[in-house]
């Protein structure tokens, strides 16, 4: 396959050699984006319509490449039975002019070869149709030939190294955190443990000598990290056994973590959350236009416009406190009462964004006893807070979480006793007798990322092969 950069310059070239040497593949979206002619071209991808009239076939190509189809023209006598929507074809002929505003070129086959055929009746997907994302998801094996799931796979795909770029070009070392880990960062006991089985009998003991589950965060190896690279980041899997059917969770997704050394301040945490989400969306926005209106257009029309408010607007910060009293003051009446020392929940978050005018919402300071025990102590009286921080955004709820990690071996040492932990974090106590510098960080959920800036509802749609309570297909 030729790639985006040098592309037509090897057309060009190839132009110049004998007929038989000059067969070359050519992407969708390279030949889409063509401004003129080409010699001998092959293109291979999937039938998404065909037209046969008297003097011509009419098809419409596409490889995955982009969301546009690829035009070819043909004599008819080309057409055979196997040749329909769905089916896999390999095209060979020139690359031309075509004569409709709407394209700037058009492949002339000169063969047709059905590579794989495609049964029409059975195929569950029907040409010219927009299915439902409910509809699609029944079929996880078949759904990436939607056009809409075939747009987030390839906005994913930016959206993930345009998240990498971030961090390399801002100094970050990528680290791979394990999957298998033996603690749980987030303390909330939602973990899958893992179990041996040989020929399908369960094995008692420990594989790994003690208890193992699949990781919640890699925030804890991250911070190990940390005492050697200033700054670091990971972005993987992450596992929590919630037994809920919810359009916010799901049982398997993906996280972007971070964490910073030498900081003191909570808004240097709150920067680079804000930097990251700018700078990644703007990326996206920018390499996949058509994609984004897709959904813009047919899924959420209004996201486009909240989306340049989230963009051209500074983030809004709050404390903890002035989001319980902007609560208490609503006029709306809230399922769950707001109330001071209680965890916000997804209505609570939803109505602050809102109240803010719809810009992301950072909530900060939230009270000692809500959050887990690395989160530094702000000593701050009867209140008695920590340096924590929620990103909330428009129709998500929370999408970020962050803190100050409690770098101070006397107060960490006091609350792990107090939880009961001291024994089994004895290695996170060593990392603050060693060199420990002040550090904080924070974690994205990625899927509810990609939630936020396209309107999707259902976290289920934004990932290719969802894992929930009950539902593990494929």
């Amino acid at each position: 396959m030729l790639g985006a950069r040098g592309g037509w310059q090897a057309l060009r070239r190839c132009a110049s050699l004998p007929r038989a040497q000059r067969a070359v593949r050519l992407r969708v979206r390279e030949a889409l984006g063509a401004r003129e002619p080409a010699g001998e071209v092959k293109v291979q991808g999937w039938v998404r319509s065909v037209r046969s009239q008297k003097e011509v076939l009419f098809l419409h190509i596409n490889d995955g490449s982009s969301l546009e189809n690829l035009q070819v023209v043909a004599d008819p006598s080309l057409e055979n039975r196997d040749l329909t929507f769905g089916s896999a074809v390999e095209v060979q002929g020139k690359l031309v002019k075509s004569p409709h505003k709407m394209q700037n070129m058009e492949l002339k086959a000169e063969t047709i070869r059905v590579v794989g055929p495609c049964d029409i009746w059975s195929f569950p997907l029907k040409m010219k149709e927009r299915h439902p994302l409910e509809y699609v998801r029944q079929f996880p094996h078949l759904r990436c030939r939607n056009n809409t799931l075939g747009s987030l796979l390839r906005i994913r795909s930016e959206a993930t190294a345009a998240i990498h770029s971030f961090f390399q070009d801002n100094g970050y070392v990528h680290i791979h955190t394990p999957i298998i880990t033996s603690n749980d960062c987030e303390g909330a006991g939602e973990l899958f443990q893992i179990e041996v089985s040989f020929k399908r009998k369960i094995v008692e003991t420990h594989f790994f000598n003690v208890p193992a589950f699949l990781t919640v965060s890699g925030q804890l190896h991250l911070e190990v990290m940390a005492g050697a690279f200033t700054h670091v980041f990971t972005f993987g899997p992450t596992f929590r056994a919630e037994n809920s059917q919810s359009r916010r969770h799901l049982a398997e997704f993906y996280m972007v973590e971070a964490e910073l050394s030498f900081t003191e301040s909570l808004q240097d945490v709150m920067q680079v959350i804000e930097d990251l989400f700018k700078t990644a969306t703007d990326t996206v926005l920018s390499k996949c236009p058509h994609d984004v209106e897709l959904f813009h257009k047919y899924i959420a029309p209004a996201q486009k416009d909240r989306l340049e408010q989230m963009l051209k607007n500074k983030f809004v910060t709050i404390s903890y406190n002035e989001a319980v009293e902007i609560l208490k003051q609503a006029s709306q009446t809230f399922s769950f009462k707001p109330e001071w020392g209680c965890d916000l929940q997804t209505e609570h978050e939803k109505y602050l964004v809102k109240h803010c005018g719809e810009v992301p919402v950072f909530v900060i300071n939230y009270p000692y006893n809500l959050k887990p025990f690395y989160m530094r102590d702000n000593e701050d009286g009867p209140q008695h807070t920590v340096a924590a921080v929620d990103l909330l955004v428009s129709g998500i709820g929370e999408l970020c979480g962050g803190s100050l990690r409690e770098e101070r071996l006397p107060f960490l040492e006091s609350r792990l006793q107090r939880l009961g932990l001291a024994d089994a974090y004895q290695w996170y106590l060593d990392l603050r007798k060693f060199g420990s510098v002040p550090h904080g960080g924070f974690g994205m959920g990625f899927e509810r990322y990609l939630q936020c800036i396209l309107g999707v509802d259902n976290i289920k749609d934004v990932i290719p092969f969802p894992r929930f309570s009950h539902s593990c297909l494929l």
